[in-house]
Formats: structure tokens, C-alpha cells, sequence
């Protein structure tokens, strides 16, 4: 029977460098939700008879995101690797609003938090928007996954 979803997700630990309490938080729970409800089909995968559901390993190599997708045994099925050069601004600027909302969340008013969360909502949105075009014709997957995958996109370009 298919299930075309993440059933665990690993990210290359070598990849990310750095990271504060705030970061981490996001990481968790990005993961979580992604586990506890996600759309993911690997069209090849799928179509070479592996209906899921499927392990992920996400890792930047080169300015280019790997995907690393396996069967729930852990044999590889195979590698998608998507270019992120259009992701650089976005993931950019998605930093810039988090260290804001981090900021404002310990001693801004309600309205200036709530506005500076509209702003990073936004960018979030883009860029899931902007992902789900980039895996187009090699995953297919919702919009909610797509959000939390760029999370994870994200945690994986912390520089210190």
C-alpha cells in the first residue's frame, strides 16, 4: 500500500556549524511537524515501484542541496540535488527577520511582534513557494512540507 510521506529525516550534522537555543528550538520542531504530517513522492522512486514511506537526508554541498532519499530500511533509492542560488536572498532574509523576532519576542509590544511575524511568515511562504517550484517534476509534495523543509534548508547554512 503507498504512504508517500517522510518517516525520519536526518540532517548532515558536518554541514552546520553553529547554532544558538533559538535555532535549535526551530530545528525540533520543524522536524516534528514534518514527521507528524507530510506529502513527499520521490517521482522516481515511486514510480520504480518504492511507494514509501521514505528516510531523508538533507545536506549543502557545493551551494547545492542534496536530498538523499532512502526506503524505511535505509537503502538508498536515490539523490536529488536541487541548486539553492535563488534560495541565497530568502534564506538571507529569513535570518534577518528571525534575529528581529528573537529580539522583539524578549522585550517589544504584542503589535510589534505580531507585525515582525507577518514579515517572516512572508518570507517563509516565498520561499516554500520557491521550493516546491525548484522539485517540481522530481518530488512532489504540499505546501506545509515544503515550509518546514526550508526550516530545515536554513539550519543547514548557519555560519558562525
Amino acid at each position: 500500500m503507498a504512504d508517500p510521506r517522510i518517516s525520519h529525516i536526518e540532517l548532515d550534522e558536518a554541514t552546520i556549524i553553529w547554532r544558538n537555543a533559538d535555532i535549535e528550538q526551530e530545528r525540533r520542531v520543524a522536524i516534528f511537524d514534518l514527521i507528524e504530517e507530510n506529502a513527499f513522492k520521490p517521482l522516481r522512486s515511486f514510480a520504480a515501484g518504492h511507494e514509501g514511506p521514505y528516510r531523508l537526508r538533507l545536506a549543502v554541498e557545493d551551494g547545492r542541496l542534496i536530498l538523499a532519499v532512502a526506503n524505511d530500511a535505509g537503502d538508498e533509492l536515490e539523490t536529488v540535488i536541487l541548486g539553492l542560488g535563488r534560495f541565497r536572498r530568502p534564506i538571507r532574509e529569513y535570518f534577518a527577520i528571525c534575529d528581529s523576532y528573537y529580539q522583539a519576542i524578549r522585550k517589544a509590544t504584542a503589535m510589534e511582534i505580531e507585525t515582525i511575524d507577518m514579515a517572516r511568515r512572508g518570507i517563509h511562504n516565498e520561499a516554500a513557494d520557491m521550493l516546491l517550484e525548484r522539485m517540481e517534476g522530481k518530488i512532489e509534495t504540499d505546501f506545509p512540507t515544503a515550509r518546514r523543509l526550508f526550516t530545515l534548508i536554513c539550519v543547514l547554512h548557519i555560519r558562525a
